[in-house]
């Protein structure tokens, strides 16, 4: 497991379900840049992940 030791520009929070998910982006002062449902669809997740890839700490929430 990798630990991380420094900020990150945006981190990125997945509430995954069976045919939706929840997604949430903060900048790193806290400030809320995307929260919203969308389909599970990976073009549309790339999508709403585009403008922040480039400095971005995913977790994913799923149970089973």
């Amino acid at each position: 497991m990798r630990f991380y030791t420094q900020q990150h520009k945006h981190y990125c929070g997945i509430d995954l379900h069976a045919r939706s998910l929840y997604l949430c982006i903060l900048s790193q002062a806290g400030e809320t840049l995307v929260h919203r449902k969308l389909n599970c669809d990976r073009d549309e997740l790339l999508k709403a992940l585009k403008p922040y890839r480039e400095d971005l700490v995913v977790a994913v929430e799923c149970l089973f």
